[in-house]
């Protein structure tokens, strides 16, 4: 089964570009596989803008993100595993999702629904009348 994570970075991709916000990832740069320009990062982190005016061959696929980026003037070839990246969000008000450090899977939350109760071992559906 492939993890969720891919997806939802995903859809926040697009849906800034759809309303043309700006899109930013933090990207934990201690997972192994990272390749970031190494000058830039502070406390084993990064924020990269993926926006499409911003880099080249972007690439968000299901185990790692890929894309070249001009910093300073010089053009790089960044390279994050999916699992590495720890939130993505539109610049301009913050909408966005954090993603677990430990896990594969995301759990999205609104800020106005209450957390539904799970059950450990099963999904937790009931039917409503």
């Amino acid at each position: 089964m492939i993890a969720t994570r891919p997806y939802l970075i995903r859809a926040i991709y697009e849906w800034a570009g759809d309303n043309s916000f700006t899109p930013h990832i933090l990207v934990d740069t201690s997972q192994t596989g990272v390749i970031v320009p190494l000058e830039l990062v502070e406390d084993d982190k990064i924020i990269l803008n993926i926006a499409s005016g911003a880099v080249a061959n972007l690439s968000l696929g299901n185990d790692f993100i890929s894309f070249s980026a001009r910093f300073s003037g010089v053009s790089r070839e960044i390279f994050i595993p999916t699992l590495a990246v720890r939130a993505i969000y539109a610049r301009e008000n913050g909408v966005g999702i954090v993603l677990p450090e430990d896990a594969t899977e995301a759990a999205v939350v609104s800020e106005n629904e209450p957390t539904p109760p799970t059950k450990p071992g099963g999904p937790n559906l009931r039917v409503v009348k």
